[in-house]
């Protein structure tokens, strides 16, 4: 982008806005999909083995990461949307978003699979842990918490 005139400024900003969205994005799919609660027996089931299984086995390395037939398939789809929301901008918008998801995964990862001795890195991972075994019902941000203060769904 910024060969064609754009300040460097306004490439990281957009970016930057991407990586906020993720944070969003991250909070409203875990709250409302990953703990939706089906009232059928199908939707009970598929539910289960989207979400529900990484509660019940919450260390299995295997059941954190959305595989590629999921996220591929997303991402064209938030790419497009990205194009009518913000035009010329979008793929710096879109970069700072895949970024964020790939900070989100790596997180996630060593969250569940890796000592967090000290620091931000450690409050995050007890944040998380929190939510998995204290109260599934508060802390969804994993990246980040900020939506959950916003929206008032920190561990009570």
């Amino acid at each position: 982008l910024w060969r064609q005139g754009f300040p460097v400024f306004v490439v990281v900003g957009f970016f930057l806005l991407g990586m906020l969205l993720w944070t969003l994005l991250e909070y409203l799919i875990h709250r409302y999909i990953f703990h939706y609660e089906p009232k059928t027996r199908l939707g009970k089931r598929l539910h289960y083995i989207i979400h529900g299984v990484h509660h019940d086995y919450p260390n299995d390395g295997k059941r954190l990461v959305m595989p590629p037939s999921i996220s591929v398939p997303l991402a064209f789809l938030f790419y497009g949307i990205f194009l009518l929301m913000f035009g010329r901008f979008a793929s710096s918008a879109f970069a700072g978003l895949v970024f964020g998801y790939v900070c989100y995964d790596m997180l996630h990862y060593a969250t569940h699979h890796f000592p967090m001795k000290r620091g931000v890195l450690l409050w995050l991972k007890q944040y998380h842990l929190r939510h998995h075994y204290k109260d599934d019902h508060a802390g969804y941000g994993i990246s980040s918490p900020l939506w959950d203060y916003v929206f008032r769904t920190t561990r009570r």
